[in-house]
């Protein structure tokens, strides 16, 4: 099998166990995901199967997601899943909360949540976080929120839900406990549900429990140049002989210089090249044919 699987990933399963079932059923060992969630977060997991875990360097890498929050609230891992303290008894408006919100959008830096599983010092933050170790000196990083809307707010409740487009590598959780600090309520984050990654999105993905054996899942694979965003090149036969030798290829196509292309025959994934400018030649990187 060469594919992609858009698992609709369950809430309490982490991406491993994921990773673990699929490999029982379809008994593969070459299957791999492309980007954790927490347990407590549902929704798009993208699965690469047998050698298109090779591509998983080349997917779009943008997310988007849907939140749920509690304000007054705060917790040691940003959300409920952790040590839940009451806060403040302050209340919060919609207005409150839009205005808020105008600090995180565009270019950012966060703070990943000390239980996460970025490395520090040779570490992971959640191995020192279990031993009671939490360092204040974790490193800011810069990512990037090109959505952020308020689509549902209760002022009774004071809880909200929040739809979030952003890049890889963004914590929706410290937005969510950065967003209690601007308010000054605290605030912890209830649910989590991703809607895509790059090209997979939450309305084409597939429950786990629906890939039984290799039969099922042939139903719902799907062919590496439907997900990845690249222009394709079709390959001739002389062309494609020349793939299998390891060579490049001239063209007179009108391509960008290093723009990657994915090369294809009978429309199926041959390689993956980058166009060369100077040269006019497409080089291949990587190479898919058995």
């Amino acid at each position: 099998m060469f594919g992609f699987l858009n698992i609709n990933k369950p809430e309490g399963m982490t991406s491993h166990d994921v990773v673990a079932a699929l490999r029982r059923a379809l008994k593969i060992k070459q299957i791999g995901h492309t980007g954790t969630l927490d347990p407590m977060a549902a929704g798009v997991l993208p699965v690469a199967v047998g050698k298109a875990s090779r591509l998983i360097e080349y997917l779009e890498e943008n997310k988007g997601y849907i939140a749920e929050l509690e304000f007054g609230k705060v917790s040691d891992t940003f959300d409920t899943d952790g040590a839940v303290k009451i806060y403040s008894d302050q209340k919060v408006t919609r207005q409150d909360v839009e205005k808020a919100l105008e600090n995180f959008r565009g270019k950012i830096e966060q703070i990943p949540p000390a239980h996460s599983a970025v490395h520090y010092k040779g570490k992971r933050l959640y191995e020192l976080a279990r031993q009671g170790i939490i360092p204040d000196d974790i490193p800011k990083r810069t990512v990037f929120i090109t959505k952020l809307e308020l689509i549902e707010f209760d002022e009774i409740k004071q809880t909200a839900r929040l739809d979030i487009e952003c890049s890889k590598g963004t914590y929706i959780r410290s937005i969510v406990n950065d967003l209690g600090i601007t308010l000054g309520t605290g605030a912890v984050m209830s649910g989590l549900v991703r809607t895509k990654s790059g090209m997979f999105k939450i309305d084409t993905a597939i429950p786990l429990a629906a890939i039984t054996d290799i039969q099922e899942a042939e139903k719902y694979l799907l062919n590496p140049v439907e997900v990845l965003s690249y222009k394709s090149y079709e390959l001739s036969e002389f062309e494609y002989q020349k793939i299998i030798h390891g060579q490049s290829l001239v063209t007179k196509s009108d391509f960008e210089d290093e723009e990657y292309i994915c090369l294809t025959f009978d429309n199926d994934l041959c390689a993956i090249a980058q166009y060369d400018e100077n040269s006019k030649k497409l080089v291949t990187k990587k190479v898919f044919i058995s």
